[in-house]
């Protein structure tokens, strides 16, 4: 049986099963052969991505990539969506969470890969239940939804990427927000190829923010 769990603009997730389907939908205002085209494109672009990153952080594992259809078929992944459950947890439990979300970026970002969405939304906790995982956490965390996600080693896009993440932790969970997103790049500083030009651009980024924000 086949169940509808998110519809966002670009894509519906269908579960089926044990497997996520996500796809893409049709633009009526564009035209039907760029649409095809694009819509093909993106889904074997998002689909390259994630299986290239598999072996680097917990993503979901692609099974398909389907292009005629335009569609990517994954595993579905148990656990709970973090942005509904980070600010339950007591905070040392929750600022480890948030120091291997650093890490993972910055790994994905060693590689080439920006994420374009990175909130705790597209981020799936699971407790390992006593076992421990490769990291040795008791917990996993899934990093998922790599529609926007594309390649890139600019120190830019690195920064803007980690500029959506504070961005998300203010808006999502502004009692902590603050002591997340430090625990998050102090993590990041550990893990990344270039971290000083991508902090040091990072302030830059944050800085052309809160100038549009006054005018």
């Amino acid at each position: 049986m086949e169940k509808i769990i998110a519809q966002g603009a670009e894509a519906l997730l269908i579960r089926k099963g044990n497997q996520i389907i996500k796809k893409r939908i049709s633009k009526g205002y564009r035209h039907p052969l760029l649409d095809n085209q694009l819509r093909a494109r993106r889904t074997r672009s998002e689909g390259k991505i994630i299986a290239k990153i598999n072996s680097l952080i917990n993503t979901p594992r692609i099974l398909k990539i389907d292009e005629e259809n335009k569609q990517i078929v994954m595993e579905f992944i148990q656990g709970e969506v973090l942005s509904n459950s980070l600010d339950n947890f007591e905070m040392p439990k929750a600022l480890g969470i948030c120091r291997l979300i650093g890490e993972n970026i910055a790994i994905i970002h060693n590689e080439g890969i920006i994420h374009g969405d990175l909130t705790t939304s597209n981020m799936i906790f699971h407790e390992n239940k006593g076992e421990f995982d490769k990291e040795k956490h008791r917990f996993s965390l899934f990093f998922i939804d790599f529609g926007l996600a594309f390649h890139s080693l600019r120190i830019e896009d690195k920064a803007v990427d980690l500029h959506l993440l504070r961005q998300a932790f203010e808006s999502k969970h502004f009692e902590r927000w603050q002591d997340y997103f430090n625990e998050a790049i102090e993590s990041y500083k550990t893990k990344s190829a270039d971290s000083i030009k991508v902090l040091q651009q990072l302030k830059k980024v944050e800085a052309r923010g809160r100038y549009k924000g006054k005018h």
